[in-house]
């Protein structure tokens, strides 16, 4: 009788114990990285024009960048001289012209899209647990995080395709000077560039690899170096802080985030407001822009109407104006945690579309899974334009 048989027996329940036991090890040993989906087809962008070896203000920049942050000199002179320009991340960061008003129904779309939601309700349901301890950690809403996930980067979908070296370079020695705050803007990336070398000098990471996007933010949350190196967090407890890969880094790194930028728990986001025209001071009320400045009884005075809720409001507000194109614009009663979302990103339009992805992914859930959110999430009323009392939103 011929041996194979017995052979092929032994080889396949050989190949059984070790798929059984392999998974054990690596349940006792560290965990795994929590799964995530991501567009990996996307191809890197890398710079094409001229190394930034060859620019005297380049190198002068890398000995700053080194006695500042304590680095080798040699190594961010390489570093910097090897990164080199990126034609699109200068046309991106270039303000387009204002042909057309800015239209927040359009803007709103892009974000509140039946596709996107469902994208929050499983990102939700997959990682509630975290969503819950980073609630009660630092006082943020759970929706407020799946707020800024989904709009940032599609829940971990889209986190950006530019070599971030370049990318920072680019803004660092040649951002446009056509742009209203090019000087501002420029000493920014340059600090930026500064905190990136460090970070990956720190993480013994190749700074070539890094991906982010055009501006230089990396990670599920989108966060620009400085950011990370000071609000980041190591949630998941694995010894090392990550926002590319670990989903519990990301989702504590933004309520760590808010909470550092003075978010206050309970306290709603917006109200909705009416005019009353023979009292309305518009050039006053938006004066200071998106920043609360009006305690309630002034705010009214000149001619706000608010609310119950609103009228018993503490602090200040500011009237946030989001512009609908030809048609008129929207407004609402932004409190101090509206404004602490514009902190992220310097926007209004930016602020009320994570509020109302969070609110909409939110009630879309189960009711179960809604106790990850134990801070009670007061992000206010649906949008409001000019109506009457009858055809007021409904506060959730």
């Amino acid at each position: 009788m011929s041996k194979r048989p017995s052979t092929f027996l032994l080889l396949t329940a050989l190949l059984f114990l070790l798929s059984c036991v392999l998974p054990a090890q690596a349940a006792a040993g560290k965990k795994p990285r929590l799964k995530r989906v991501q567009d990996t087809a996307a191809t890197l962008i890398e710079g094409s024009g001229p190394a930034y070896a060859a620019r005297p203000e380049a190198m002068v920049l890398a000995d700053e960048i080194a006695e500042r942050h304590g680095l080798d000199r040699k190594w961010v002179r390489r570093t910097v001289g090897q990164a080199r320009l990126v034609p699109q991340v200068v046309k991106l960061i270039t303000p387009p012209p204002l042909t057309t008003p800015r239209n927040w129904q359009q803007y709103r779309s892009r974000f509140l899209e039946t596709e996107r939601i469902q994208a929050g309700m499983d990102f939700w349901q997959t990682h509630r647990e975290l969503l819950e301890r980073a609630s009660s950690t630092y006082g943020v809403p759970a929706e407020i995080i799946i707020g800024i996930i989904g709009v940032e980067t599609y829940y971990g979908r889209h986190t950006g395709r530019y070599r971030v070296l370049d990318a920072l370079a680019t803004l660092a020695f040649d951002f446009p000077q056509a742009h209203p705050r090019a000087a501002q803007r420029t000493a920014f990336f340059r600090a930026e560039l500064g905190e990136f070398l460090k970070l990956r000098k720190q993480a013994g990471a190749d700074p070539f690899k890094a991906r982010g996007s055009y501006a230089g933010a990396m990670g599920i949350p989108q966060f620009m170096p400085s950011s990370w190196a000071r609000y980041a967090v190591d949630f998941d407890g694995d010894g090392r802080v990550d926002l590319v890969d670990s989903t519990a880094d990301a989702i504590g790194s933004v309520a760590s985030y808010f909470r550092a930028h003075r978010w206050q728990p309970g306290m709603p986001t917006h109200f909705p407001v009416e005019f009353d025209y023979e009292r309305l001071d518009m050039q006053t009320l938006l004066a200071p822009d998106i920043k609360p400045t009006f305690p309630v009884e002034q705010f009214t005075a000149m001619g706000i109407v608010l609310g119950g809720a609103g009228r018993q409001h503490a602090g200040p507000l500011a009237l946030v104006e989001l512009q609908n194109g030809d048609f008129s614009p929207s407004y609402v009663a932004g409190t101090e945690n509206f404004y602490a979302i514009t902190r992220y990103n310097w926007s209004s339009y930016y602020a009320l579309a994570v509020i109302e992805l969070g609110q909409a992914v939110a009630q879309a859930l189960p009711p179960r899974d809604l106790q990850a959110s134990t801070t009670p999430s007061k992000t206010g009323c649906s949008m409001s334009t000019q109506r009457s009392t009858s055809d007021a939103p409904i506060c959730r």
